[in-house]
């Protein structure tokens, strides 16, 4: 069932640990395009509820506060309002974000566990586990930490290895030692309650085998841990944090409650039901939240990060089978890691971008605008600062921001400030007309199929139609030779400019505020929570918002560009964090090439003659596509200034369509040309590469058509 086929659309976002700030991997992960999902659906008119709430129970807020020699609610206290504050300036539209440390958080994981436990669910088993003898306490898998079995990784924790993924419990780790105390181990007899996955993956195989349109990153992890078998999990710890087991289970099992609590990867989950109770309470309906999760035309999606999909696709969707009241999700869309400048982002290296920080400096919309074409949604993706600019610079700057002002400009200027009228339409102008008709339905497509990056890029399409249109049309000359023809031009783009003004709303809502109140454009729906209804949204976009004679206001500049100096200052930062924390822990950086790995030689030399016969040209790349058959190849065509040109450039595996197009880059224009599956390349554009074989669009400025020299 797909979300336009379903009655409300229930929307969640991975619940991050009050532990430290946001950063803008985990922006990238889970959070943005949740939060594009949802104001796009609101847009479309459906009934949406989206859901967060900052984990205040794992045992990473434990280990912070032991770290630091607090409390762990002083830990969840400082770090949940700064999350939550910087969520809300970047942008985020949560109907509701909750914590787990509330009330109704404790209440709804108690009866959950309750009614798993009366349905016999669980398997009770006495073990031996590690006990820290001079902490006096037994050990959390993530306070146990050793060599990895499987690659050998000596820093891999009780319960995973972060270097090669494997799952581990505490007893199968070499050498362990506490992570408290650095003490070695003993065994000592505790009882635990478990969740017999192993019991249950042939229900779990089967419903994955029905999800037929996820994504294949998705379903490629889940297949392999099914195919490896499932294992029984511990869903209780003994660790003096977390959700209590309710006494009167323990009681009935003959085990001491003292002491033990639920484990965080069970009761996180369920934070997503007791937030939307509470959401539901503050609407003054309480019950209204069975109607999200217990009603079978819900389209549930939980945005996660890779490193989540185990326990969003195999584990919780066990808990929710084995209650029996509850939906399960219609998709799990998870994304790729986000790595920072090259190398893998890395918060205790210092290696991160603080979303608290970068809102210091900069607008949110620019870093959505950025991020959402950036995305990893199918493999890693690289955020870099200089890339950061371009977007900025070149595609909201020079094509969004240019095409809005010189259109509300020329209305201003040769038509009072009204829309004119529009009148004996051309073929060209028709051609506008239906591509604005064809638009949103287009556009969502993408959203819907939870291609963000592409419902971005299709978005931005509209503006670089308006601009081409708007310089064909060349209205500065028509208003004197051919007036209506001028009109028509303006309306057009008038048009075009107000259903940017809505189709803009979920990657950039402030902007597109701010682009609405310039056109005067009211009585449209928006995609903020609880927006005044209108009849007036997505679809409606696809035919002209403005009518004749509607006066516009005055021309703002939407975005200004972004000086050099402005960037070199954040790599600047980012490098001299870096630089400190490797100081202050002498540990080298990892992920980047050793002092040792090897450069490419230098070529044999030539003369100043030789290289002066290069025309080396600055243009845009405007078309970005595959080319079919050719996995390493894309067709671009690349705006020259004088011409374009059509160039088949060997960079499909180092970047996507809609990371180049709108780029500036660096041309080879008097290259022979040549032809490859049947598409004849008009020159070369200038790539970098790394020693570790990455390739990198020379960053390029000036008009197109400049010289390079």
């Amino acid at each position: 069932m797909a979300a336009s086929d379903s009655a409300r659309v229930l929307i969640t976002a991975a619940l991050p640990y009050a532990n430290g700030p946001i950063h803008i991997g985990h922006l990238a992960g889970a959070y943005l395009p949740a939060d594009l999902y949802a104001r796009y659906q609101r847009l479309q008119g459906r009934d949406v509820a989206f859901i967060c709430g900052s984990d205040e129970m794992g045992v990473a807020i434990l280990m912070r506060s032991l770290k630091e020699d607090t409390t762990p609610r002083e830990i969840v206290d400082r770090y949940h309002p700064q999350i939550k504050e910087a969520f809300d300036r970047f942008g985020m539209s949560f109907d509701h974000y909750g914590r787990t440390t509330s009330d109704v958080h404790r209440e709804t994981s108690q009866d959950f566990f309750r009614a798993l436990a009366a349905k016999d669910t669980f398997t009770l088993t006495a073990e031996e586990q590690l006990y820290d003898p001079e902490a006096e306490m037994f050990l959390a898998d993530r306070f146990v930490r050793g060599t990895c079995p499987v690659c050998g990784y000596e820093e891999a924790y009780g319960d995973q290895c972060e270097k090669c993924g494997s799952s581990l419990s505490p007893k199968e780790l070499i050498n362990p030692r506490s992570a408290l105390t650095d003490a070695t181990p003993e065994f000592r007899e505790t009882t635990h309650w478990y969740l017999p996955l192993g019991e249950l993956q042939p229900k779990l195989e089967a419903w994955i085998d029905a999800r037929e349109d996820w994504k294949p990153n998705v379903m490629g992890q889940v297949k392999s841990w099914l195919t490896e078998g499932l294992r029984d999990r511990a869903i209780t710890r003994d660790v003096p944090w977390g959700v209590p087991v309710p006494p009167d289970v323990a009681e009935a099992a003959g085990v001491a409650a003292e002491g033990k609590v639920i484990y965080v990867w069970f009761d996180a989950p369920i934070g997503y039901i007791s937030a939307t109770k509470e959401w539901a309470q503050a609407q003054g309906t309480p019950d209204a939240w069975k109607t999200y999760w217990q009603q079978d035309d819900t389209h549930l999606v939980h945005f996660i990060g890779k490193d989540n999909i185990v326990f969003h696709c195999l584990m919780f969707p066990a808990m929710l089978m084995e209650h029996g009241d509850y939906v399960l999700p219609a998709q799990v869309p998870a994304n790729e890691f986000l790595n920072l400048e090259g190398r893998k982002l890395s918060t205790s290296r210092g290696w991160a971008v603080w979303l608290h920080e970068y809102l210091d400096d900069f607008p949110p919309d620019l870093l959505r605008y950025a991020l959402a074409t950036t995305l990893p949604e199918t493999k890693d993706a690289d955020f870099s600062w200089t890339d950061f600019q371009t977007r900025v610079n070149s595609e909201l700057a020079d094509v969004l921001g240019n095409f809005v002002n010189r259109t509300l400009t020329f209305t201003h200027r040769f038509f009072d400030g009204e829309v004119p009228p529009l009148q004996q339409v051309t073929a060209e102008e028709q051609a506008v007309l239906d591509a604005l008709a064809a638009a949103p339905a287009r556009i969502g497509d993408a959203y819907d199929s939870y291609r963000m990056r592409e419902a971005i890029f299709e978005t931005m399409q509209v503006a670089r139609l308006g601009n081409k249109f708007f310089n064909d049309s060349e209205p500065w000359h028509t208003r004197k030779t051919d007036p209506q023809r001028a009109a028509n031009t303006l309306h057009l783009c008038l048009q075009l400019c107000a259903a940017l003004g809505v189709w803009l709303d979920p990657v950039m809502p402030h902007r597109a505020a701010r682009l609405r109140a310039m056109l005067r454009l009211t009585d449209v729906r928006t995609s903020a929570p609880d927006a005044p209804a209108s009849d007036r949204g997505w679809t409606a976009a696809g035919q002209p918002l403005l009518p004749e004679g509607h006066a516009i206001g005055e021309a703002e500049i939407l975005f200004s560009k972004l000086e050099d100096d402005t960037i070199n200052a954040q790599i600047e930062n980012l490098r001299t964090r870096a630089a400190e924390m490797e100081e202050s822990t002498d540990t080298p950086t990892p992920d980047t090439p050793s002092p040792e790995a090897p450069y490419a030689p230098p070529k044999d030399q030539i003369t100043y003659d030789d290289f002066v016969k290069l025309d080396l040209r600055v243009g845009t790349v405007t078309t970005a596509e595959p080319v079919p058959k050719a996995d390493k190849l894309l067709r671009l065509e690349v705006d020259l200034g004088y011409e374009e040109r059509q160039v088949v450039a060997g960079i499909a595996e180092h970047m996507t369509p809609e990371e180049i197009t709108g780029r500036k880059v660096v041309v080879v224009a008097n290259l022979q040309p040549r032809t490859l599956f049947g598409l004849e390349s008009q020159g070369m554009v200038l790539m970098s590469e790394d020693r570790d074989g990455t390739l990198n669009v020379l960053a390029a400025k000036g008009e197109n058509g400049a010289v390079v020299l």
